[in-house]
């Protein structure tokens, strides 16, 4: 479903320049939960960036869904995002002056549906992520878990094919970020691509496949049966610290 081939990212500063992705070749299929892992520096915000079509890049090829994304105008850019893709932040990026139906129901504004047919699609996602009480309350009277998933809400309410989810747990703790992993592992057991960037080891356990990047290229890919080790692994490894 998502295809790089030899994907190259440099940025401009002053006189110099920074080559961020170094030769990217990656595929993910439909229906994989992916989780991009690396040190501050090493591409993965990048690389997340423009598999959601956020950014563009140098050289290379990027398929979404068969469709070469290069060199694309805003406007077909933004058609496309609304179309494939939801994003899910660390920070939510949810309108504080707007309450949780509003919030989650601002995607299908921008198609154009009415408010009152959009605020009803709104509640069925709140329902669905056990959020309908909290339909009126703004963002401030919500604990970081609730926004998270109001953002999650948000993200599926134009019933996207791909989900990216850049640090997602990053601002929860220990207890509510596996709330939020079991909500993105029961969207991704719908068929649902997702593919998130975490730093946490545990989170990325939980996923079915682990993209390691080092130094703007792809270090490892661990998947399946290695995934399994990496978890026994990592258990190990908190029992000893």
């Amino acid at each position: 479903m998502l295809v790089l081939n030899n994907v190259h990212k440099s940025y401009i500063t002053g006189s110099n320049s920074l080559h961020v992705l170094k030769g990217i070749d990656l595929e993910i299929e439909t229906g994989e939960f992916v989780s991009i892992m690396g040190s501050s520096g090493s591409g993965k915000s990048t690389l997340l960036n423009i598999l959601g079509i956020l950014d563009s890049y140098d050289e290379g090829a990027y398929y979404l869904n068969g469709t070469l994304i290069k060199d694309m105008s805003e406007k077909k850019a933004a058609k496309l995002r609304n179309e494939m893709v939801g994003f899910v932040f660390q920070s939510f990026n949810l309108i504080s002056f707007k309450n949780a139906v509003e919030n989650v129901a601002l995607p299908l504004y921008y198609k154009g549906v009415n408010r009152k047919k959009r605020n009803k699609v709104a509640m069925e996602y709140l329902d669905k992520l056990g959020l309908k009480d909290w339909a009126e309350h703004m963002p401030n009277e919500m604990s970081g878990g609730q926004k998270q998933r109001v953002a999650i809400a948000r993200s599926l309410i134009t019933k996207p094919k791909v989900i990216f989810a850049d640090e997602p747990t990053g601002a929860l703790d220990t207890s509510t970020s596996y709330e939020v992993m079991e909500t993105l592992t029961e969207i991704n057991n719908e068929g649902i691509t997702v593919i998130l960037v975490t730093h946490e080891h545990d989170i990325a356990a939980m996923t079915q496949k682990i993209i390691r990047l080092k130094d703007g290229k792809i270090s490892e890919v661990i998947k399946n049966g290695e995934l399994l080790a990496f978890k026994d692994q990592y258990i190990k490894h908190l029992e000893t610290a």
